[in-house]
């Protein structure tokens, strides 16, 4: 059923103008988690889905949501690499119409797993504003803004203008010459940084557990944003006493840390 967003989204008041209506259908709970935007081109290259498909589920791995746009090419790569229940998409019209059609079953698992947000009523559909008012809203959500491959004068560097104007750190996949001319020309005029090494990049955001027993859910996830002693109590109660005594966590200074 689709619904309307009541309450504030903290992240979203780095827009130019708070949305006015947000719809959604899927789980809200993913907005509190920790999430980064990945956009690029709509036709990449074989390198670019290896290395956005590594990036993604390394940044799941360690309890980051992935936001992209629902479109055809590196969004799709992002999306359906999250799982489901890991991603959110942000559409470009009415949440009544799966757009583009050729992504409507991803769009559909999305749904019914992640979550999708618009900010158009029913029967809306997608203009050429209307992408711009999407690409503004998937760059709000997120810690940071990757652009895995783009060309100049595409949406995807409209979304780097975004992400700059936001005071968002930008990241891009290093190509070859004369291969995704615009994200060679974010690195050129020192507007973004390269990912040069995937697994120290998806680091900065927390360690995937070399403790098998470890359970990736809804806890460990938690423990990953460094929360202090008495945020993990008011939450999980007595699991994070038995995590440690399991040896799972440790608590220093009042934080609470993965082993």
């Amino acid at each position: 059923m689709i619904d309307s967003i009541e309450h504030k989204i903290p992240e979203l008041e780095d827009m130019k103008k708070y949305p006015k209506e947000l719809y959604f259908l899927g789980n809200l709970s993913l907005l509190k988690r920790r999430k980064v935007s990945i956009v690029g081109t709509r036709r990449p290259s074989g390198y670019t889905k290896q290395y956005t498909q590594l990036l993604v589920q390394s940044l799941v791995k360690r309890g980051i949501i992935l936001v992209s746009g629902a479109a055809m090419g590196v969004d799709a790569i992002v999306h359906s690499s999250s799982g489901w229940e890991n991603t959110i998409a942000i559409v470009a019209n009415g949440l009544d119409i799966r757009y583009p059609s050729v992504n409507r079953h991803l769009i559909e698992s999305i749904e019914n797993e992640g979550l999708v947000l618009s900010q158009f009523s029913k029967c809306t559909k997608a203009t050429p504003w209307s992408f711009v008012v999407r690409n503004e809203l998937v760059v709000a959500l997120g810690e940071v803004l990757i652009v895995t491959e783009a060309d100049e004068n595409s949406g995807s560097m409209r979304s780097v203008e975004f992400a700059l104007r936001m005071g968002k750190e930008v990241y891009v996949l290093p190509q070859r010459l004369g291969e995704s001319n615009g994200t060679n020309r974010l690195l050129a005029d020192g507007l973004a940084k390269p990912i040069n090494d995937i697994l120290q990049f998806a680091n900065r955001f927390g360690v995937e557990p070399q403790n098998s027993h470890i359970e990736k859910d809804e806890f460990f996830y938690f423990c990953q944003t460094l929360p202090t002693l008495d945020e993990a109590v008011a939450k999980f109660s007595d699991r994070v006493y038995e995590a440690e005594l399991e040896g799972l966590i440790f608590i220093e200074n009042g934080l609470v840390r993965l082993v």
